[in-house]
């Protein structure tokens, strides 16, 4: 039996054969993102982000980090070598995606827009 931190060939493809599994992956593809952000940048709900998210977590995909009330993704990249293989393939392929460059270029406008830190509690260091 399979435990929970074992690598599930059919979780893997599952998870990256969502369009919003592999939006929320490219949002991700620079590093950590706050969950307030995705919503915002995918024009969606809060429940379909946190539905997808958690399907990411199961599949393995991304990582979570509490920083107060808030909470922040990252990639996890898969360590069977296979999947590292498909894994980067399937970003690399998402770079040229027009909905997928779309999507980056809201996430840097609104998550680095005074509006956006002011709603999260956090002031503009630069």
């Amino acid at each position: 039996m399979a435990t929970k931190k074992d690598f599930d060939p059919e979780l893997f493809f599952s998870a990256l054969a969502d369009r919003t599994r592999l939006r929320l992956l490219n949002l991700m593809r620079d590093g950590e993102v706050c969950v307030c952000f995705f919503a915002e940048a995918l024009g969606t709900n809060n429940p379909k982000i946190s539905r997808h998210l958690s399907y990411l977590k199961r599949a393995l995909l991304v990582v979570g980090r509490r920083d107060g009330k808030w909470m922040h993704y990252r990639i996890n990249e898969p360590t069977d070598p296979a999947a590292a293989e498909v894994f980067s393939a399937t970003m690399k392929m998402l770079e040229n995606d027009p909905q997928m460059k779309a999507d980056r270029k809201t996430l840097a406008d609104y998550c680095c827009s005074p509006a956006a830190l002011i709603t999260i509690g956090r002031e503009r260091t630069t």
